[in-house]
């Protein structure tokens, strides 16, 4: 029998054996949204909230699916199940995913003695236009790997801009990438990634001005007081597999703060919220498209095009149909 001849309960049994077929194929009842994605979600939600999601974000170019590979391939030769969730730039032509961060991390997942690559799930997701970066399906699709087992699951950003202050809201511990040149602390500031950062990752270190961009984060840190906790600057050059082992080892490390001060909880609730907020948002867009559409609706409009009516005024009538 064909995986799309298969329930959704019944493509969960496959997956929980280990299928991967069946994760994609669920993966992509998640991304599509409608009644499926919402079964998905109601059924793999009692099994969720066990694993650490880690967020890896930062400027476009800063080699966050290098590190990101690098992480996955040490987690997994360690015995863990690690899941991915790459938020790829959408394509022009189809709105598929144009999958670059895919093939960064392939490599160094199968070059790494002792990684599994069997241990290691990767998604890319298009962004389809999402303000911030992140995929309308991210949400789901890491509540799908949590239930499913892996821990932690990674969620890699397109990054969009300088920074994307949306990943705080889909993840636990949020690491931040950044290279040398990156800017001065005013435009970190500016940025939002005192508010964002978790931790920091100089990457390409090997480079000139990678001491100067660490001395930069400091003074930045320096002037945000005295917190909790202080996000650790580490140096990496990814594509030599250098400083990886730090930065696992910090977001461990932050992973045992958040358990211990108890914040862990509220971030995962702050999380719950938001998608709850999101997905009423596109609920009532829905109806707003829905009751403009109708004969009243269109009515209303008819006297806001004739001027009789302002569009205020018509708002307001509308929103009674809502």
């Amino acid at each position: 029998m064909s995986l799309r001849d298969l329930t959704v309960p019944e493509l969960l049994d496959e997956a929980r054996s280990g299928d991967r077929r069946a994760i994609g194929r669920l993966l992509t009842l998640v991304e599509r949204g409608g009644e499926a994605a919402d079964q998905v979600a109601k059924l793999t939600h009692p099994d969720a909230g066990k694993a650490h999601v880690v967020g890896i974000t930062g400027a476009p170019g800063a080699g966050k699916s290098t590190l990101t590979g690098r992480l996955a391939a040490g987690l997994a030769a360690t015995g863990h199940r690690v899941a991915v969730v790459a938020i790829d730039p959408s394509s022009p032509l189809n709105g598929g995913a144009i999958l670059g961060d895919r093939i960064r991390m392939d490599e160094p997942i199968h070059a790494t003695e002792g990684a599994d690559p069997n241990n290691v799930f990767i998604r890319s997701m298009a962004t389809r236009g999402q303000s911030g970066g992140l995929a309308v399906a991210v949400p789901g699709a890491v509540r799908l790997f949590d239930a499913l087992g892996f821990d932690p699951v990674i969620v890699e950003t397109v990054g969009v801009g300088q920074i994307e202050v949306d990943i705080t809201a889909a993840s636990d511990t949020t690491v931040v990438v950044v290279t040398p040149g990156w800017g001065d602390a005013v435009q970190a500031n500016k940025a939002g990634l005192l508010e964002v950062a978790d931790i920091f990752v100089v990457n390409k270190a090997e480079r000139p001005g990678a001491s100067d961009a660490r001395r930069d984060l400091e003074l930045m840190l320096d002037l945000g007081g005295h917190p909790a906790w202080r996000p650790p600057i580490l140096m990496t050059t990814a594509v030599d597999n250098v400083g990886i082992d730090e930065v696992s080892t910090a977001i461990s490390t932050h992973l045992g703060h958040l358990r211990e001060s108890g914040e862990i909880d509220t971030r995962r609730g702050v999380r719950a919220r938001s998608e709850v907020a999101t997905r009423l948002h596109a609920f009532l867009l829905t109806r707003v498209d829905e009751t403009m559409a109708t004969t009243e609706g269109e009515q209303v409009l008819a006297d806001v095009d004739d001027g009789t009516v302002a569009p205020v005024e018509a708002a307001h009538r509308l929103s009674n149909y809502i």
